[in-house]
């Protein structure tokens, strides 16, 4: 896994079951080679110790740059990006987003993750996602990832155009690969994900027309909502108010 183990915009931070917690239908946790993490150890406990400056000699995900540009009436201006280290050469993305859809009998569930977030000092709330490899396509990695982060096995089924993150702060970018997970499969009917020793992720399903309103109520119970999973909601719930 690499690089997408430790990178500080991939980090993946979960919580494993315990024997004895109940699990909601549509729940799915993630159940890796760790040891077993007990309520008290779950992503909720996860804080800031400490912030400070941080060298450029001692980055090693990102880079701060300035640009010097002249705006559309020709006047020099600068401007403050951050930038990533990590992209290889040649590859015009730096990472995937995952819409990996459950096909069940009672209706389409979107595969979903928590994970604490240090930059903002809260448990969110994301799709699948972690940063491509050399000579990796997008759907190439958005298998992979699928795989090591749920343990679910996938098919791409569409591939969405560049998408850039915050183009105003920073120049990153990824694909949104959707993905159909085809439960009748034996490797989907007990997934385990491949995750490394510092990595914890609690993975979940909602029923995707209901992704709206489990995002309020995500919300409300202290999970921070990630942008991309927002988009989806919001689709989905568009996509109902235009309906004939």
């Amino acid at each position: 896994m690499g690089l997408r183990s430790t990178h500080p915009y991939f980090v993946k931070n979960s919580r494993v079951k315990t024997d004895n917690e109940p699990v909601a239908d549509n729940i799915v946790w993630s159940i890796a080679a760790l040891p077993v993490l007990t309520t008290a150890m779950s992503a909720a406990n996860a804080k800031i110790i400490s912030t400070g400056p941080l060298p450029d000699n001692e980055a090693r995900w990102i880079k701060l740059t300035r640009i010097n540009y002249r705006d559309a009436n020709g006047t020099p201006r600068t401007w403050e990006s951050a930038e990533r280290r990590t992209r290889p050469a040649g590859t015009e993305i730096d990472g995937v987003g995952i819409v990996a859809i459950l096909e069940k009998p009672g209706g389409k569930e979107i595969v979903l993750q928590k994970q604490y977030r240090p930059p903002i000092d809260m448990v969110t709330v994301e799709v699948p996602a972690g940063l491509v490899d050399a000579g990796e396509s997008a759907e190439q990695a958005a298998v992979r990832e699928l795989r090591e982060e749920t343990g679910y096995v996938g098919v791409p089924t569409e591939t969405s155009p560049v998408m850039y993150n915050d183009p105003g702060f920073c120049n990153t970018n990824l694909r949104m690969v959707h993905m159909s997970v085809d439960m009748s499969l034996a490797e989907n009917q007990n997934p385990k994900p491949q995750l490394e020793d510092d990595e914890f992720i609690e993975v979940f399903t909602v029923k995707l027309a209901d992704l709206w309103d489990e995002c309020k109520k995500l919300q409300g119970q202290g999970c921070a909502i990630d942008a991309r999973v927002g988009t989806l909601a919001e689709g989905v719930l568009l996509a109902k108010k235009l309906a004939p």
